[in-house]
């Protein structure tokens, strides 16, 4: 990615409120609890007329025995190298740390080979900004320390004016634009950041054992079997009643805005515990915000004395839980094990192209008035239905309307009926349909 700034520091210096004022938006979740953001996320921006691209990072702590801390540090040397320009907070109010003094001797070996600017947070008043120059005896940047306001936008400008200078490029509007998204949801520590990290053969999440070890949606660019698209790793999804702290509730939410903005969700279970009510309920919701989907089953290697026909029962159980939602496939997968996993991911295209599926006007008629003339709509309080043409609506999802002389004596069972041909004559695997009946 061209234009690349990483926002680095020790934690609970104000990072990711930098990070959503260079965005314009609140992606990243603020919290006054050390330590909220673990992953690394990206976002984008534009400052007179240059677009770039800014990466949030957790907060650096050296020497910790914390697996979260040591998979964080991981995370922002990641950020580092693939920053054009790092911006290196630390705290007005708090004064210098020992952490910045160690978090500057790790800098210190990019320094020459990237721009550096140490950035001073919290300088609301004038005091304050004067109080920023006790950061120069860290020795890193241009020698310039650029005191600033997050959270009012006081100083980010001038930052803004430095940083842009070393961009050649005027880098791109929206670079995921037009992007297919694919968002992997589940329950907590059902396997997603596993998942996508297997895919992109790089550690993008932060995994451990912990559930709910990722607390924002992590999004990544990914190219493969000929498409380029967009992996969404998110929180995993629990019930609001178990829902306890601002953090966890506020990542509960990004999670369900990933979902509504994907275009496939691929949602993915325990085997070991097969589908249970909150499984439901987020298959439920992919199909309310008519997203495609795809039922990944993970850690099937878990299933001992697996027989012939274990998988084709564990499947039928699940199509029995989530009907009548009868059109995601259902993949058996280990990414423990790497069984099927690019085979997911093939799927999950393959249900994004045929939401995209455009079925001529003539070639509907052709199929599927001849199943109506099979099996016509049931006669009701004396009525003939008489349907005399279809057409696909130039919708984001697939949408059929069904000319007829009484749209509202056409019964759900007989919809059901024509979503049934149309799925047996076209591949809309995946996908819901939708069905309209207009008088004509």
């Amino acid at each position: 990615m061209k234009n690349t700034i990483a926002i680095v520091g020790r934690p609970n210096v104000g990072k990711s409120t930098l990070f959503n004022r260079l965005v314009g938006q609140r992606k990243a979740i603020m919290d006054n609890e050390s330590g909220v953001t673990r992953d690394r996320h990206y976002g984008y921006g534009d400052w007179t007329g240059k677009y770039y691209t800014v990466i949030d990072t957790g907060g650096y702590v050296h020497n910790s025995d914390d697996i979260f801390e040591g998979e964080i540090n991981k995370q922002v040397k990641l950020a580092i190298d693939e920053a054009d320009v790092v911006l290196f907070m630390v705290d007005v109010d708090a004064g210098l740390h020992h952490l910045d003094e160690e978090f500057a001797n790790v800098l210190r070996r990019y320094q020459g080979k990237k721009p550096i600017y140490v950035v001073a947070n919290k300088a609301d008043t004038n005091t304050r900004a004067h109080a920023a120059g006790e950061f120069y005896s860290l020795g890193l940047g241009d020698g310039e320390i650029y005191p600033i306001s997050s959270q009012s936008g006081s100083g980010t400008g001038d930052l803004l004016d430095a940083v842009i200078s070393h961009f050649e490029e005027e880098g791109v509007e929206e670079p995921d634009a037009g992007v297919p998204k694919i968002a992997v949801v589940g329950r907590p520590n059902v396997g997603k950041s596993s998942f996508v990290n297997l895919l992109l053969g790089t550690d993008r999440s932060i995994v451990t054992d912990i559930a709910g070890t990722t607390r924002d949606s992590i999004q990544a660019r990914y190219n493969a079997f000929g498409h380029e698209f967009i992996l969404v790793d998110t929180a995993g999804l629990r019930r609001k009643t178990k829902v306890h702290e601002d953090v966890e509730f506020y990542s509960v939410l990004r999670s369900l805005r990933a979902l509504e903005e994907s275009d496939v969700c691929i949602v993915i279970l325990d085997a070991t515990r097969g589908i249970e009510a909150q499984d439901l309920n987020i298959i439920g919701l992919a199909d309310k915000n008519r997203k495609g989907i795809v039922i990944l089953v993970n850690k099937w290697d878990l299933i001992e004395n697996k027989e012939t026909n274990t998988a084709k029962e564990f499947e039928e159980k699940i199509r029995e839980k989530i009907a009548p939602i009868s059109y995601p496939p259902i993949i058996f997968t280990s990414v423990l094990t790497k069984q099927r996993v690019h085979k997911a991911i093939e799927t999950a295209v393959q249900v994004y192209e045929n939401k995209r599926r455009k079925i001529p006007t003539s070639e509907l008629n052709e199929v599927m008035l001849k199943e109506i003339e099979k099996y016509p709509p049931p006669i009701q309080k004396g009525k003939l239905v008489r349907i005399k043409y279809a057409t696909q609506l130039p919708t984001h999802n697939p949408v059929f309307a069904f000319f007829c002389n009484l749209p509202q004596y056409v019964k759900e069972s007989y919809t059901r009926y024509l979503e049934n041909r149309l799925r047996e004559h076209f591949d809309f695997t995946g996908v819901p349909i939708g069905i309209v009946f207009r008088k004509k």
